[in-house]
């Protein structure tokens, strides 16, 4: 199942971004779909949030030479926006079969997530971007690069 987004033009739903046109334009002629419609979280914010998650992604650097069972460890994106939600204070604990406590970030979906805890997450989350990895930033030096993503990508 895919997640896009629409937007409302006249009495038509449009695809939002590149993701829902790639996706509707995927879907076969007279194909139906059965879609579950939930209010978008403030959307440019949701943005402002993924380009601040990406932008410090792309700055972090893991060790070098990690390996799993002879197999190079390679970064991901989506790991790493769930650890730094984790370290900024937005999780669940849970246990595994072994016994072991785990934790997991909480989602950030409008169904999940309001926008007062997601402007929380936000805020904390540069936090431990400027703690733990783009250590030589100062908060308004990060909130400007963001908003240059930002106009870069419209």
């Amino acid at each position: 199942m895919s997640e896009i987004v629409l937007m409302k033009m006249s009495n038509v739903l449009v695809p939002h971004d590149e993701a829902a046109a790639e996706f509707i334009q995927k879907m076969k002629i007279g194909a139906l779909m059965h879609a579950d419609f939930k209010k978008v979280r403030n959307y440019k914010f949701h943005k402002k949030y993924f380009a601040l998650v990406t932008f410090a992604f792309d700055q972090w650097e893991p060790r070098d030479g990690l390996t799993y069972q002879g197999q190079p460890v390679k970064k991901n994106k989506e790991r790493f926006r769930k650890d730094v939600a984790i370290l900024a204070g937005f999780f669940e604990s849970t246990v595994n079969l072994k016994g072991e406590v785990r934790l997991e970030a909480k989602s950030i979906s409008f169904s999940q997530m309001d926008d007062i805890e997601f402007e929380a997450l936000y805020s904390a989350t540069i936090d431990v971007i400027l703690a733990r990895i783009l250590t030589t930033f100062t908060r308004d030096a990060l909130d400007d690069v963001v908003e240059h993503l930002l106009r870069f990508d419209r």
